[in-house]
């Protein structure tokens, strides 16, 4: 732990990757146990173009259901700690693979955010993405865009390819990091995982931060085991 701490503590580069551990720690449904189900239908069913395109009802009564559980979520020690982070690192980038906008609550601002952002929608017809806070929303459902097209959400579905320019700034926030926390994922969904892997080619000073051993513990020069809201605020010096 101290040896990480002087490692942040002595970086004028450095980048986070989180994913749903944190998030869960919040009390956000990480929806990769139990079966990874709600009210009986797989996510792959709700959670992809296709759902959307066959039922967009069933899909926005999912997200609008994520979207008012969300309300009652606060940022937790981690969060608020690489918040802490971003202000004393001249260079840090905070990416994530969460879409619950807990990281920007907490006051980050140098932030990636891989899979979207749930509080979003995206016009079908092109017209753009907007903000939209409702929740929940009125029916009926689905939302429409002023244009009067369905709107979707500005999520990044099982299918779909991440945002080109994201994922083009995250894997050179990694090349570039002297330090690169892996903070609460599971180090199995691509290509966010990989990043862990670029910055220690790069020659980063990979930390792992998970309860649990990942794919991602054999590319990190430490790894610690625990809640990422215990771990990361003793690293930062927040605790």
């Amino acid at each position: 732990m101290a040896e990480a701490a002087a490692w942040i503590r002595n970086a004028s580069r450095a980048a986070a990757l989180t994913g749903a551990g944190v998030s869960a720690e919040s009390g956000v449904p990480t929806f990769r146990g139990a079966g990874g189900l709600w009210e009986g239908h797989r996510i792959e069913e709700v959670a992809t173009p296709e759902a959307f395109d066959r039922d967009p009802v069933l899909v926005w009564e999912f997200y609008d259901a994520r979207r008012t559980g969300l309300v009652r979520c606060r940022p937790n020690r981690a969060h608020e700690a690489l918040a802490e982070l971003e202000r004393r690192i001249s260079d840090f980038t905070l990416i994530t693979q969460n879409v619950d906008d807990l990281h920007r609550a907490a006051g980050s601002r140098k932030l990636i955010e891989l899979h979207g952002n749930l509080w979003r929608m995206r016009c079908t017809a092109g017209c753009g993405e907007w903000e939209d806070r409702r929740a929940p929303l009125p029916r009926p459902l689905p939302p429409a865009c002023r244009c009067g097209a369905p709107a979707r959400p500005a999520i990044v579905w099982f299918g779909e390819w991440l945002d080109p320019a994201d994922l083009a700034a995250a894997e050179a926030a990694a090349a570039r990091a002297e330090v690169f926390l892996v903070i609460g994922t599971s180090g199995i969904v691509e290509p966010a995982a990989s990043l862990a892997r670029t910055a220690a080619a790069a020659g980063a000073r990979v930390v792992e931060i998970n309860p649990e051993p990942t794919p991602l513990s054999a590319v990190a020069a430490l790894s610690l085991r625990g809640p990422a809201g215990e771990i990361v605020p003793r690293l930062v010096g927040t605790a």
